[in-house]
């Protein structure tokens, strides 16, 4: 039981620590963020929004008392990094590495979660 909350606090704590640089590139380095965007074929006025998202999502996983919201949470993060490492991987720019291990920390945050809760 030990050994499964220390996994579960890492793999989520490095997910954490990822998400907020991402959010924090999003905030402060806007220019270079809405290249990304613009060679993704993406609008760049969904830059904020996303990266308000991100957070709003971390305290989704950090706060224990809302498991739908967490589950939601869980599941967009998901989408997200499995969006975003093919979007990189289309664009042949070789950060799709960032999103394959925000996918992996996800899931043995999201496994390590379950096996807490049950």
């Amino acid at each position: 039981m030990k050994m499964n909350k220390i996994i579960y606090y890492v793999a989520t704590g490095l997910l954490t620590l990822l998400l907020l640089f991402s959010a924090g590139m999003y905030f402060f380095n806007y220019e270079e963020v809405s290249i990304m965007f613009t060679s993704f074929g993406y609008p760049t006025y969904l830059i904020y929004p996303y990266a308000i998202l991100k957070l709003i999502g971390l305290i989704g996983l950090w706060k224990l008392n809302f498991k739908v919201v967490k589950e939601w949470a869980y599941a967009g993060y998901f989408f997200a990094f499995i969006l975003a490492f093919f979007a990189h991987y289309m664009i042949g720019d070789g950060e799709q590495m960032a999103a394959l291990i925000a996918l992996v920390l996800l899931v043995v945050s999201y496994i390590y979660n379950k096996k807490l809760t049950q």
